[in-house]
């Protein structure tokens, strides 16, 4: 093989060469060897004397060949050697059945199912003997508690957090407009109140991050009057701060100052041409109680509106210091969004993506349990976010505690994602995730929104029909007993028997589970560290 390279390398040169003798003896016509022997020759001395890969080095121009298959091997994956089953993070069954949905395709199997419903992890819905008519699908959460003056009823399935810089703004107006056809809201993401999340008025919950993008002042910190401003517009309904993220839990991040254009700058506040830091960590607070005071704040400048805060749980303590805040200032934020660390991003380091935060499941049980057992669930309502795609993924969530659920791959699997995995790359093919006006110009908004409305209204749809054979009139009458998983070839246990429920204000007696207690011992609502412990 390197004989090869080497040959074909010196070949076009002496090709180059016999053209350039010939031309000049016989006829121009010969120079036409030229075009391809310069190009090559080049292309294979410069593989030659490089130094940053060994393969062009030790063969040349046949190099090419593996980086070119290397290139292409995501997409031969998917499309000639994944399964049905096979695909990360979502395979094709899931992706399919969203774009069904989108398109208000027929959505019925044929010939039974294809999973394997004797291996482990295999889950299931336990039916009633006794289904309940089948429900009108917009089913709906009032989020606000007694300390909110304008509360918000909400979908049980909702856009989650997607920034404008991140999406293209033919991807925001699409999902803006879907949502406004459909009554479900639209999360902002932290990259700020862009005007392609206002401009159709579809309904609006504001995320603030770290950054706190579109209301901070020129050092960057939390400006009130800004904030203020924006969070009284009628479109925006509830105000969402972000603590943590589940696809990469405590890391910020950094827009490339080359990638701040004018218009981001303009929907962010902050200068044009200029790296655009995202701290790991708030400024505008530092405790637990400082959080609260912080969430109230933000209910109060909003007019009254439902304020609350979303993160991937980690250490068991850090949440159970902002339930002892709870009780100690009297201060509850009006819902809890738990964002499970398979949830996705643009972009993340490996080890965040993998190893980082608290799985959804685990965290979202964890989130209803501290609060059940602080006595605090009366008063804060649960979101769950973290790959939710279907009917039977908002089952699972709302059985073990959520009120609603949020989704963001799915819906933009819905606006034409197709899982390329370019999202920080800026070449997005199908003009969802990049800034590039030639890219994103082939998604067409009008279209799209209708598919995103159609997702959302057939995945209720299918929910109310699981919901009545379930034998309920409402998801939120799901319980752990109606989820069963096969946890070995033989034994199949319902949600109720794997995991442990904490009963009303069992953490503030005196027989505490020992692992809780260690965790509320080691708590404090005046600082996130550990304390006694």
């Amino acid at each position: 093989m390197r004989t090869l390279s080497l040959l074909l390398v010196f070949g076009s040169v002496l090709l180059g060469g016999v053209g350039i003798c010939l031309g000049l003896i016989y006829s121009p016509l010969w120079f036409l060897l030229l075009i391809w022997a310069i190009p090559t020759s080049t292309v294979g001395l410069w593989d030659i004397m490089q130094k940053h890969h060994s393969i062009l080095r030790n063969y040349p121009l046949l190099g090419h060949l593996r980086f070119f298959f290397e290139s292409i091997r995501p997409e031969m994956m998917q499309y000639f050697v994944e399964t049905d089953e096979d695909g990360k993070p979502y395979n094709r069954v899931q992706r399919t059945a969203v774009y069904e949905r989108s398109k208000d395709q027929e959505q019925a199997k044929p010939f039974g199912t294809d999973l394997d419903v004797y291996s482990t992890e295999y889950e299931y819905i336990n039916h009633s003997i006794a289904p309940k008519p089948k429900q009108e699908s917009g089913f709906r959460v009032t989020v606000g508690n007694e300390q909110c003056s304008k509360p918000y009823d909400a979908s049980v399935l909702n856009i989650s957090a997607m920034s404008f810089g991140a999406l293209s703004p033919n991807a925001l107006l699409a999902l803006n407009k879907g949502a406004h056809m459909g009554g479900f809201y639209h999360d902002t993401g932290e990259g700020g109140l862009s005007p392609y999340h206002t401009h159709f008025g579809g309904d609006l919950v504001w995320e603030i991050g770290t950054g706190y993008f579109g209301c901070r002042n020129d050092a960057g910190s939390f400006d009130p009057e800004l904030f203020k401003e924006q969070a009284t517009i009628e479109q925006v309904k509830m105000v969402e701060i972000k603590v943590s993220q589940g696809a990469k839990a405590g890391h910020g991040g950094v827009l490339p100052g080359a990638k701040v254009n004018e218009e981001i700058a303009r929907v962010r506040h902050i200068p044009v041409g200029k790296d655009c830091i995202s701290p790991a960590y708030h400024t505008a607070f530092s405790t637990p109680t400082g959080l609260l005071e912080f969430v109230a704040q933000l209910r109060d400048l909003s007019g009254g509106k439902p304020s609350g805060f979303k993160l991937c749980i980690g250490n068991p303590h850090d949440f159970l210091a902002v339930c002892k805040a709870m009780k100690t200032t009297g201060i509850y934020p009006d819902f809890i969004v738990i964002d499970g660390a398979e949830g996705g991003t643009g972009a993340g380091p490996v080890e965040f993506l993998d190893h980082m935060g608290v799985p959804l499941t685990e965290g979202l049980l964890f989130a209803q349990n501290a609060l059940v057992g602080m006595g605090l669930r009366d008063h804060v309502r649960l979101a769950a976010s973290g790959k939710v795609a279907t009917a039977f993924n908002i089952a699972q969530r709302m059985a073990i505690g959520a009120d609603w659920c949020n989704a963001a791959r799915a819906f933009m699997f819905s606006v034409g994602c197709i899982q390329a995995k370019r999202c920080q790359t800026n070449t997005c093919p199908v003009g969802v995730a990049t800034q590039n006006p030639k890219l994103f110009r082939g998604l067409d908004v009008p279209n799209k929104s209708d598919r995103v409305k159609n997702y959302h209204a057939n995945t209720l749809d299918a929910l109310a029909e699981v919901t009545a054979a379930a034998g309920l009139m409402h998801p939120s009458e799901f319980r752990p007993t109606h989820i069963a998983r096969r946890v070995t070839p033989t034994n199949v246990q319902e949600y109720s028997s794997i995991y442990d429920f904490l009963e009303p204000g069992e953490l503030l007696e005196n027989n505490i589970p020992t692992r809780w207690k260690h965790w509320l011992d080691c708590s404090s609502p005046d600082t996130f560290d550990r304390v006694n412990c």
